[in-house]
């Protein structure tokens, strides 16, 4: 079969997409870039947010459209996961639904589609649900992208964390490790293929190991991978639940040039009493202790974080602490997000819900006010020389990433000059914007 896949969300979808399309072409199906060349058309949603189940939704809905009677349509991820008795109300065309913990089974999933093809047989709607998976499912090698350089190295999937707000341990289930062997393989496949950075990244890298009986996982992998690629440029963390981040880690971030002077903590909020309705780490002092400890063991860093406006039960002084708060500990790249009242979730039955209207100006002041620090931030790399993996080329720019940025998150360097793609390359910072930096070639 020609198969087309679209991945909505976040860069662990990326990851499952990329090990699909690997099992798939092992069966010798063949990837396609158009749906109209496909037999069989998968969309890997998102159902983190309302917003995303609403895009999932619209996608599949514009592929069943153009779908031919020869077609197959296929809900993968999160959202048939989440609810995928929905998604058949809403989109009847759809004829599998493959959750989020059975990815692996794309293959198997296909060949039925082409057994009631042969047969002749009307589709009918096959829910693929097998219950837990494996711990560590089949080694699959997704290659990084030919243009990029870098590649994701997915460490674990699920979470044990109890966040107010967050659906995700429904929808993944409990941590689930992969086995350290395992990834130090797939991180040396990913080099070999060409990957000069490879992002680690779960629901909680820092909880890596946990269920397999380790008590502080991640920097035992980040050196496992490092002694087994010596010629590996970047390896960069994602996504670490600040509670868990180790002496033995930070540690482990600056003892090694390999490693990116770069960590995205999830905050969340900065004030105790909204931070204890979410169910998050209340203690603020251990946070700010915590970044003056990163920044002393690595002057460099870039700190990443997430924070919700509108939490139900955020007051007016609430949310100015949080101000305060980003205002004090001064991220270097921040995202931003109004609360969603996610069905399943107890804030979701929280009482004291903020309106749209208070979430949408309280965002708007957050979002001024790190843009403000993002760019001060960004003018002290001014005269720096950085190493810039690049991506793009056009216009007589280039245009990549320094250690500072993660790949579809952050911001860029543009570059004044034409240079290789999928390299490193040493540049010259000349020049900052809120989000981007601008440079020469060295």
């Amino acid at each position: 079969m020609h198969f087309y896949l679209l991945t909505l969300g976040c860069p662990k979808n990326v990851v499952d997409s990329e090990a699909m399309s690997e099992l798939l072409r092992a069966r010798e199906h063949v990837a396609v870039a158009e749906p109209a060349d496909a037999d069989l058309l998968i969309v890997n949603t998102c159902g983190f947010l309302a917003a995303a189940r609403a895009e999932a939704l619209v996608e599949l809905r514009r592929l069943a459209v153009q779908k031919r009677p020869d077609q197959f349509l296929v809900a993968a991820g999160c959202l048939p996961q989440r609810d995928g008795e929905d998604i058949l109300r809403q989109v009847p065309e759809v004829d599998a639904l493959l959750g989020t913990r059975r990815w692996m089974e794309a293959g198997t999933l296909v060949a039925e589609l082409q057994k009631r093809r042969s047969r002749r047989q009307e589709t009918a709607h096959s829910i693929v649900w097998l219950g837990d998976p494996a711990l560590s499912p089949p080694a699959v090698r997704p290659r990084p992208s030919a243009c990029s350089g870098w590649a994701y190295l997915k460490i674990s999937d699920g979470c044990d964390a109890s966040c107010a707000f967050c659906i995700i341990p429904a929808i993944k289930g409990p941590l689930r490790s992969r086995l350290l062997d395992a990834l130090v393989v797939e991180a040396q496949s990913l080099a070999a293929s060409g990957a000069q950075e490879i992002i680690l990244i779960g629901q909680d890298t820092t909880a890596y190991g946990r269920d397999l009986g380790l008590s502080d996982g991640l920097p035992l992998l980040v050196e496992a991978i490092l002694a087994g690629i010596p010629q590996l440029r970047w390896l960069r963390l994602m996504y670490a639940y600040p509670a868990r981040v180790s002496e033995r880690l930070i540690e482990v971030m600056a003892s090694d040039p390999r490693i990116c002077h770069y960590l995205d903590l999830p905050l969340q909020h900065g004030h105790p009493d909204t931070l204890r309705r979410m169910r998050r780490p209340a203690n603020v002092k251990r946070t700010l202790q915590l970044i003056e400890q990163l920044r002393v063991a690595m002057p460099d860093i870039a700190l990443r974080s997430t924070f919700i406006v509108g939490y139900p039960g955020e007051t007016e002084a609430e949310f100015q602490t949080l101000l305060d708060f980003v205002q004090a500990i001064q991220m270097d790249k921040v995202g931003v997000f109004t609360f969603s009242a996610e069905p399943g979730t107890m804030a979701a039955g929280l009482p004291d819900q903020v309106s749209e209207e208070a979430k949408r100006e309280r965002y708007e002041r957050l979002m001024a006010t790190q843009q403000r620090i993002s760019l001060t931030r960004n003018q002290t790399q001014v005269g720096r020389r950085l190493d810039v993996l690049v991506e793009g080329i056009g216009d007589g720019l280039s245009v990549g990433r320094s250690y500072r940025d993660a790949p579809e998150v952050d911001g860029l360097v543009l570059v004044s000059d034409k240079l290789p793609l999928a390299r490193m390359a040493p540049v010259v910072i000349t020049g900052a914007m809120e989000y981007d930096l601008l440079g020469t070639a060295v």
